[in-house]
């Protein structure tokens, strides 16, 4: 008896290549043949191009002053396959010493305005501002004021009060008169 189970269970079955057969094996194949020249591409170039901005988006985020040139060469890395991102990624995280060095700062013009900004509406702490027009007072000692940033050196230098708060107070005063 045992001997007889052994041997129908060592016995060769029918095998087969699916689980599918006839027509849903064909369809199957169709669909995953779509699925391999349609989405497969179209998911790779979204993840290629998605990874090789990434050095660009860190770029802005960080207010990293050479920005543009991170861009730029992200893009070239595009059309070269990848062969610059390394670089680009290197360079988004690089703090840029040579660059404070020659103009003052390490931060991109858009950090200044951001901070002005929060600044008009009352948000910036006391110290953050002194920090700001210290700042912006040494980048003016290396004559590299951009128009935007002188702008706003002389707006933080004749205003106290940022101009939300200041409004005000200039108009209790004119009420109390």
């Amino acid at each position: 008896m045992v001997a007889g189970l052994a041997a129908a269970l060592l016995a060769p079955g029918p095998a087969a290549a699916s689980f599918l057969s006839g027509e849903a094996l064909d369809t199957a194949a169709n669909v995953l043949a779509w699925v391999v020249l349609v989405v497969v591409p179209a998911v790779a170039i979204t993840l290629f191009w998605i990874v090789h901005v990434m050095p660009e988006k860190i770029a802005h985020k960080n207010h990293h002053p050479q920005r543009k040139a991170i861009q730029t060469l992200c893009l070239l890395s595009l059309v070269f396959g990848g062969l610059l991102w390394p670089l680009a990624w290197l360079w988004a995280y690089t703090k840029p010493v040579g660059y404070k060095l020659a103009y003052g700062t390490e931060m991109h013009e858009d950090y200044f305005l951001e901070l002005a900004e929060r600044w008009r509406n009352g948000n910036l702490p006391d110290v953050e501002l002194r920090q700001l027009k210290a700042e912006l007072d040494v980048v003016e000692r290396r004559g590299a004021l951009t128009p935007a940033l002188r702008t706003l050196r002389d707006e933080l230098a004749t205003a106290g009060k940022p101009p939300t708060e200041a409004a005000p107070a200039a108009a209790a005063q004119t009420r109390d008169a």
